[in-house]
């Protein structure tokens, strides 16, 4: 093993050197920790710990020169004064030892995971090999969706961070709506089971100590229903009963955005600001005030037809700027409020971020960081896994969307990538999302070298560590099935939900239909020969099981209503038999990973289907 064609690395590194020979891996030896030795000793250990469970080598650890000691087996250097970007380092294996520089703890950390990696393919012997390496983003982040409707327990939190910081990424948001506990407002969160103050100090000093930046996200504006539909909070509504969505969506019967023109909902958020951000070390925070549909459309549309709809929207946000810079935080906040109004760019606070999000196969990345840019503005470009809305996943259109961000954002100078994973629909199991986190972390680090290619054998090794090599397969086939009908939407997912009297979505026909199911049973038939080394395989195994039984479902369901065969007693039985094998795993998987808040409003569609099978 002498190249990077054959060691899998995920992110591949920027240069990787081949040289002559091999270090020979054996005991009895010791790691050097100079420049700085106290500020790398937690390198170090993580080195020591990987030597012992991959090689089952323990070496000691001691602070110093060790230039002409051959008992040094490695040299962990860290000097602020090296010529070595910011995050970045250098490796040099040699026959004689392992060398590792970098110029931040951060640096030599991401050198530890490259080194984890490594050690995971080698038997005895490492090539040797010089890597140089640093990031195209500042941050590469991602953020996951915790209020609709699954809150996952610490635990699940926890092993989430240590999977993501492996893959070098070094921010990582927990989006809310009504899922934190805060404190004067307990209805609101009642049926959550929400995060509290105490989880988010573990979760933060858990981060820190992996180089990942706990990023607190609240929405202050929009997508605030499960506020502004209690008595407490209604006057505070934009439309308190209701409004007309865009796009000939039809009528929502419910609240949504806060009433920007009210100061009562500026001390509102900024109650809520006090409570959430001292749980948090980071000094970013992401504000949301995306997708207010209402705006205009109930109490401040005499002042959108005085001001305009954008000024409007503007002066509100910077109310909400003007609390953060009280409170010494950075404001970011998703651009498409600002973006349809691009007059208004000029007058934003040059020291805010903004996040450019699209999850379209087209998103116009490249239009809108040129925009930025030219306005001197600070942005982040924000992908998404496309997970939600699917049952495996959309991974060809997420890998589109993850591209096109990742080389667009660094050619206009984007200052973070941010990769999100949203819960709309929540029927998705975490391990769906792996595939798009390992490739949203490869094309954020460096995307001259990020290749899709990667993904399977990189999600074999060292997300799924299936020595079965079968893993990153599966979740590969699974999660491209609903390409058989449509690259942007998942028609499977719409089948799930689909009544015999309701039209079918459109190219969907019964070859489609057909094709897609022997694409899915042939991408889980090998499932139960994975040999995955994770404390979590069999739930990841039933997990992927599970989500088959949906996909195949669906199928059944379409080719039912396709084939006018409903109404038979014999496949009504055979759907309903599927759907009570699927609804009772679906709550026992909830429960490994997530708070019971939520379960019960998740699962109610599928029980409404179940119940028009039985009735």
């Amino acid at each position: 093993m002498t190249s990077d064609d054959k060691l899998v690395l995920v992110p591949r590194p920027r240069r990787i050197t081949d040289m002559a020979g091999s270090f020979k891996l054996s005991g009895r030896k010791y790691i050097a920790c100079r420049g700085q030795p106290a500020a790398i000793l937690p390198v170090a250990r993580l080195l020591q710990d990987d030597l012992w469970q991959s090689q089952y080598l323990k070496w000691n650890i001691w602070a110093g020169p060790a230039d002409d000691d051959p008992n040094c087996a490695a040299v962990l250097t860290l000097d602020s004064e090296a010529d070595i970007p910011d995050q970045g380092y250098t490796i040099v294996i040699s026959p004689a030892r392992i060398e590792v520089s970098a110029a931040t703890a951060a640096g030599a950390f991401y050198a530890a995971m490259t080194l984890r990696q490594i050690l995971r393919q080698v038997t005895a012997a490492m090539p040797a090999c010089r890597i140089d390496d640093y990031p195209d983003f500042p941050s590469r982040g991602v953020m996951l969706d915790v209020t609709r409707d699954k809150v996952p327990t610490l635990e699940t939190l926890f092993e989430l961070v240590d999977q993501l910081a492996e893959l070098k990424i070094n921010h990582f948001e927990l989006y809310f709506e009504h899922a934190f506990a805060y404190r004067n407002h307990r209805q609101v969160w009642a049926q959550a089971s929400p995060i509290t103050g105490e989880d988010i100090l573990r979760l933060d000093a858990h981060c820190r100590r992996r180089f990942v930046e706990l990023v607190p996200n609240q929405n202050s504006f929009g997508h605030l229903v499960r506020w502004l539909r209690l008595p407490r909070y209604k006057h505070l509504a934009e439309c308190p009963d209701g409004f007309e969505w865009p796009h000939d969506w039809g009528h929502s019967e419910l609240p949504f955005s806060l009433n920007p023109t009210d100061p009562a909902s500026i001390d509102f958020i900024e109650e809520l600001y006090d409570d959430l951000l001292p749980h948090f070390t980071s000094r970013k925070f992401n504000v949301g005030c995306d997708e207010t549909h209402d705006l205009g459309q109930g109490k401040s549309k005499a002042e959108c037809e005085k001001k305009g709809k954008g000024r409007v929207y503007l002066e509100y946000v910077l109310k909400i700027y003007n609390l953060l810079k009280q409170r010494g935080r950075t404001m970011h906040f998703w651009g498409d409020g600002v973006v349809e109004h691009p007059e208004l760019l000029p007058d934003l606070p040059r020291d805010v971020v903004v996040l450019e999000w699209g999850y379209g196969l087209d998103h116009p990345y490249d239009q809108r960081g040129d925009m930025y840019a030219g306005e001197g503005l600070n942005f982040y470009v924000c992908p998404c896994t496309n997970t939600y809305g699917s049952i495996a996943g959309r991974h060809a259109k997420s890998l589109d969307c993850i591209g096109n961000a990742a080389v667009n954002g660094h050619k206009h100078g984007a200052i973070g990538f941010l990769n999100t994973d949203w819960g709309n629909g929540c029927m998705q199991y975490l391990p769906v999302s792996y595939y798009t986190y390992v490739a949203g972390a490869a094309a954020s680090w460096c995307h001259q070298t990020y290749c899709q290619e990667d993904l399977i054998p990189s999600l074999d090794l060292h997300v799924f560590r299936d020595s079965a090599r079968l893993m990153g397969k599966i979740a590969h086939g699974l999660g491209n099935a609903y390409l058989h009908f449509d690259k942007e939407n998942s028609r499977l997912y719409t089948l799930l939900w689909l009544r015999p009297s309701e039209p079918l979505p459109s190219g969907v026909d019964l070859e489609k239909i057909v094709a897609a199911r022997e694409d899915i049973r042939s991408a889980i038939e090998p499932l139960s020969a994975a040999r995955m080394n994770r404390p979590d395989a069999a739930m990841v195994r039933d997990e992927f099981t599970n989500a088959a039984r949906f996909l195949l479902h669906a199928c059944r369901r379409g080719e039912a209503i396709i084939t006018d065969d409903w109404d038979s007693t014999r496949t009504r039985d055979a759907l309903t038999d599927d759907l009570r094998t699927i609804l009772g795993e679906h709550r026992r998987l909830w429960m490994a990973r997530n708070r019971p808040g939520g379960l019960q409003d998740n699962c109610r569609p599928l029980e409404e289907r179940l119940a028009e099978l039985t009735g």
